[in-house]
């Protein structure tokens, strides 16, 4: 029986195949999608040559879309570019000028007679 090494080491992620990360659980979640699709497509009546074509395919497409991430973005380059999308590209302030500006005299204001003793 193979024996597979997964920690490498402490303070290390853990890899498995080169996968490292969180592609090892989008690559195992997947496969785990994959296998239920098929058996609801076989409990469903669908032709089972039918049933084993889309679970290779899949499985094939899966297992070569988790290594090109993988390769592309690196070990935490694809949780950076998630986040990276939840930041605004820029800001964008509607008010007039004019309303701006007298609402920082005003709050100026209240603030110097809430301080008065």
């Amino acid at each position: 029986m193979a024996e597979y090494n997964i920690n490498k080491g402490i303070g290390q992620s853990v890899e498995f195949k080169g996968l490292k990360a969180q592609y090892l659980f989008i690559f195992a979640g997947g496969l785990l999608a994959v296998f239920v699709l098929f058996v609801v497509l076989y409990l469903a009546g669908v032709n089972q040559w039918v049933c084993i074509g889309t679970g290779v395919v899949s499985a094939s497409v899966l297992v070569w879309q988790t290594f090109a991430l993988n390769r592309r973005y690196g070990e935490h380059g694809l949780m950076k570019r998630m986040a990276n999308r939840q930041h605004p590209r820029f800001l964008i302030n509607r008010r007039k000028p004019y309303l701006i500006i007298k609402n920082k005299c005003n709050d100026n204001e209240e603030y110097a007679e809430s301080n008065d003793y």
